[in-house]
């Protein structure tokens, strides 16, 4: 079952545990249904690609990220790890908050 996701497209992340533990990337996807996370520049794992041509793809051996588990990776906010929890603005608006510091993050 989907859960809902503490972490979005585009945010920057830092890996609290595994073999990348305390490296920092960007999050390429979110695989809400997996409960996993592709983060830039971690996890490679070497893909053996076949060669289409209608699509130009030429085959060989790709490296390219894998997705890895959404535990795994911590939201950074102002330089540090930070837990994340959600908050009801007065227009209505829900929000995802720092919890160590109260700050909306956008």
């Amino acid at each position: 079952m989907p859960t809902r996701m503490k972490v979005k497209k585009g945010d920057q992340v830092m890996v609290i545990s595994g073999k990348h533990k305390g490296k920092r990337g960007r999050v390429l996807e979110v695989l809400t249904k997996k409960g996993k996370v592709l983060v830039e520049g971690l996890n490679i794992m070497k893909h053996h690609e076949r060669q289409n041509r209608q699509r130009g793809v030429g085959g060989g051996i790709v490296e390219r990220e894998a997705p890895m588990d959404v535990s795994n990776v911590m939201l950074i906010e102002g330089g540090r790890p930070v837990r994340v929890g959600y908050q009801i603005l007065q227009d209505g608006r829900k929000v995802r908050v720092s919890k160590k510091t109260g700050a909306v993050i956008e």
